[in-house]
């Protein structure tokens, strides 16, 4: 299954933002180990790098930078995402260009803590704690007999 992971799964993976740490680990965990396939927009890469070297050190954000790089695939964005985000008409920018680029990449679903944000997006935001819910229930489907 393919997802965008928005910024604030990320930041609070990076952060170890409790009590959000949890779930969005065990998503970042799932995607680092091949279980998902994860997105994350261009723009989350250099924000967390800003974030980061101001909190943490520049070295810091470098290592978080090439750790990303090494795990991840980044949904670029271009003149066409920016184009449809407008279209989309989500009151925050920075939201529709996310949605923006899950629809373009197909994926399934933006996993995010701000649900209400993406409300009108065409590919479904649903938070990490849901979405840990939905994939062991979509494995214990597919193959009776596994449990959590």
């Amino acid at each position: 299954m393919k997802v965008l992971l928005d910024l604030n799964v990320l930041l609070d993976v990076v952060q170890n933002r409790v009590p959000h740490y949890r779930d969005s680990a065990g998503v970042v965990s799932r995607a680092r180990t091949g279980e998902i396939q994860a997105l994350i927009p261009a723009h989350a890469v250099t924000t967390l790098h800003y974030v980061l070297a101001k909190a943490a050190g520049q070295s810091k954000a470098d290592q978080t930078v090439d750790w990303l790089l090494a795990h991840f695939e980044i949904a670029a964005v271009g003149k066409d995402v920016f184009r449809r985000a407008r279209e989309l008409g989500l009151p925050d920018f920075e939201d529709a260009v996310v949605a923006s680029l899950a629809e373009a990449a197909q994926c399934a679903h933006v996993i995010t803590r701000n649900e209400a944000d993406f409300t009108g997006s065409p590919v479904p935001a649903v938070s990490p704690t849901a979405f840990l819910v939905l994939i062991a229930a979509a494995r214990i489907k597919a193959e009776p007999g596994i449990t959590d």
